[in-house]
């Protein structure tokens, strides 16, 4: 990607509140707050989605997409804002909402099922008890998180296909991103996070993170504002000590003490420079020489 070509910051906000102006809001904004901090925020979030989906190329061949809706503030406002872009002429992909009910003790079934409807989106509610087998195969004291994950992706792909969806559009955001990366930095030796564009193994769908932009914050103040009917995660939600919790906290303080630091590390996600790393896989060391003197 040329980002010579890309439009400034200040061009995109430009353009989107003219668009914003003329267009309004899906009607599902309409009982949303009046203030002027919720309309700035909205916007924001609306705008770093659009930016998201235009430089990773979301759109290119995307007909049908499959979003992960957990009941959680990032999942729902995933949804929010992408039928909102779709309302106004910008989003020109078919959506359908997909909850996996993974057994969970408790599990509010009747919540996300009623939403979804007064909503008018279509969705799609699927059973499936990977909770026993989580609680089976994880061993006492250990983090249920990567095995969930991995069985509930699963199904999610299955689904995906059986709807005839071309991707798997999940709500990972900014703190998701930079949590991994240092996940993967601290305790697996490498450098690598999660794109906000992949392929799946299979080679059949792809894996969309419109969210990537967005900052957890944000997003809390938006589906408390919006009134979504969060669902918590009883599953992993109580469980102390998770590494995740420990990049959470690590991350937190370093905002605090110098503001801005998490958007100064996305951004340096997206500027690699292999000939200052250590990876001969990427950069041919053995090849550099000097150019001879004439």
């Amino acid at each position: 990607m040329d980002l010579s070509l890309k439009p400034s910051q200040d061009q995109v906000e430009t353009l989107f509140d003219e668009a914003e102006i003329d267009a309004g809001a899906h009607p599902l904004f309409s009982r949303m707050p009046s203030s002027v901090s919720f309309n700035k925020l909205r916007k924001r979030l609306l705008r770093q989605t659009r930016q998201a989906l235009d430089d990773f190329g979301m759109l290119k061949g995307a007909k049908r997409w499959l979003i992960g809706v957990s009941g959680g503030k990032d999942s729902y406002s995933l949804l929010a804002l992408l039928m909102d872009l779709k309302w106004r002429g910008l989003l020109p992909v078919e959506l359908i909402a997909c909850n996996l009910d993974q057994g969970q003790p408790n599990f509010p079934k009747h919540i996300l099922p009623e939403y979804l409807a007064s909503i008018g989106v279509e969705h799609r509610i699927e059973y499936r008890d990977t909770y026993s087998i989580v609680k089976e195969k994880v061993p006492t004291g250990a983090t249920y998180c990567s095995l969930c994950s991995r069985l509930r992706r699963g199904n999610l792909y299955r689904i995906a296909r059986e709807e005839g969806c071309d991707a798997l559009v999940l709500g990972h955001h900014r703190e998701d991103i930079l949590e991994t990366f240092f996940m993967n930095f601290f305790h697996g030796g490498r450098l690598a996070s999660m794109p906000a564009k992949l392929l799946n193994d299979e080679g059949d769908l792809m894996v969309l993170r419109p969210l990537a932009y967005a900052a957890e914050d944000d997003l809390a103040k938006f589906a408390a504002a919006m009134e979504f009917p969060i669902i918590p995660c009883d599953l992993c939600g109580s469980q102390d000590g998770l590494e995740r919790n420990a990049m959470k906290a690590m991350l937190s303080d370093l905002e605090r003490r110098m503001p801005g630091r998490k958007d100064t590390m996305l951004r340096a996600l997206g500027h690699v420079n292999p000939s200052h790393l250590l990876d001969p896989k990427l950069f041919d060391f053995q090849f550099l020489t000097p150019e001879p003197k004439e």
